[in-house]
């Protein structure tokens, strides 16, 4: 990842801060887009000088234009795209759903992503290509009660790296799904709070480590993971795990 340029949203904790970590370590310019500028900017600090940090609501586009023209301003272009950022509150039964959260869900784990995607392609094609990496989800492909608005986004989502492979793999652009499985992150506990569904059952145990999908990313800008373009990959398959080496 020498020289690559990686911007990371939803960076300031979970998937998304030790993403950021990684792809430094490996040598990369990383751009950290969140609302909790704070917790971004102590990333950044811990970086170094090949971090950029800004804070930005992935559901505002004109927020996001800004946020990759400063990238291609710091940095000179861009590389991958990691579309991590998402919510899930409020959770709640879709009849007794409440319209302004549900709406809010959808802005950011839906137009959020494509935000980032519209921004991305036009300064990826221009170099030859890139990485557009998505943070999918089992919700995507089967519904779960009391989260038919994360359900509905993140299948929406799936369609939507379909679509940028059928359209753009030709110009050179690797998009690819990751369904992480449950990770131990704040959003897990949100969701063992809500006491809905079996998922809010398990114990913390049960969820693999936030460095094992930033793992996973580093993995799919590889040739390795080239085959998979266009589509989706499980953590929870054993062998995507041994392939990342993870197991």
């Amino acid at each position: 990842m020498n020289g690559k340029t990686v911007l990371i949203t939803g960076a300031s904790r979970g998937i998304g801060a030790e993403s950021a970590r990684l792809f430094a370590q490996q040598g990369a310019n990383v751009v950290l887009l969140a609302r909790g500028g704070q917790q971004i900017g102590a990333i950044a600090d811990d970086i170094g000088e090949r971090a950029l940090a800004i804070a930005v609501d992935v559901s505002d586009y004109d927020a996001m234009a800004d946020a990759f023209e400063q990238t291609v301003a710091r940095f000179g272009g861009l590389d991958v795209l990691i579309n991590n950022a998402g919510v899930i509150e409020p959770i709640s039964h879709l009849a007794t759903s409440d319209p302004a959260g549900w709406g809010k869900v959808i802005d950011i784990n839906l137009k959020g992503v494509y935000y980032g995607m519209r921004l991305g392609l036009p300064i990826m094609k221009q170099a030859g290509g890139g990485h557009i990496l998505t943070i999918s989800s089992g919700a995507a492909h089967g519904p779960v009660e009391a989260w038919s608005h994360y359900c509905a986004s993140k299948a929406a989502v799936a369609m939507l790296t379909q679509c940028v492979h059928k359209e753009e793999h030709e110009n050179g652009i690797c998009a690819i799904g990751l369904s992480p499985g449950t990770v131990a992150t704040e959003m897990q506990r949100e969701i063992k709070a809500s006491g809905i569904n079996p998922i809010s059952k398990l114990d913390w145990s049960d969820h693999i480590p936030a460095d094992w999908p930033a793992k996973a990313l580093l993995w799919m800008c590889g040739p390795d993971a080239g085959e998979f373009a266009g589509q989706e990959i499980s953590l929870r398959d054993e062998t995507i795990r041994r392939r990342v080496g993870l197991i």
